[in-house]
């Protein structure tokens, strides 16, 4: 019975205001950072950067796999084990949009950058 209500209001919410609605769908980790020269853009990236989701459906390793890039710079994917619903959401077309989260220094590749994953209604 709550999802009725929860629907009611993203409908009236997506009428009201289209342009300027959007609903978090995914926060995650940066996977495979290690592989890309994040290192030399990483001063330079900022919480709140937007982010670029770039669908790789030919990709060898993942049928699902997303590309993260920044300013047009590949940073990494979106993790394996929480790609199928966001790449499910791309190939409808659904409008999507990314952005850093958190930052870290930590020596773990997997801690060091966090971003999240919007619907645009």
């Amino acid at each position: 019975m709550r999802l009725l209500p929860t629907i009611s209001l993203l409908c009236w919410l997506s009428a009201a205001q289209a342009d300027s609605v959007r609903m978090l769908v995914q926060s995650s980790p940066l996977a495979g950072s290690q592989y890309y020269a994040m290192a030399s853009f990483w001063t330079e990236i900022r919480v709140g950067d937007a982010l670029t989701l770039v669908r790789e459906p030919d990709n060898r390793h993942d049928r699902n796999a997303i590309r993260v890039d920044w300013r047009g710079h590949p940073l990494g994917y979106v993790p394996r084990a929480q790609n199928r619903a966001v790449a499910a959401a791309m190939d409808a077309g659904d409008r999507l949009s990314a952005r850093v989260s958190s930052l870290s220094d930590n020596k773990n590749p997997w801690q060091r950058l966090a971003f999240e994953v919007f619907a645009e209604l």
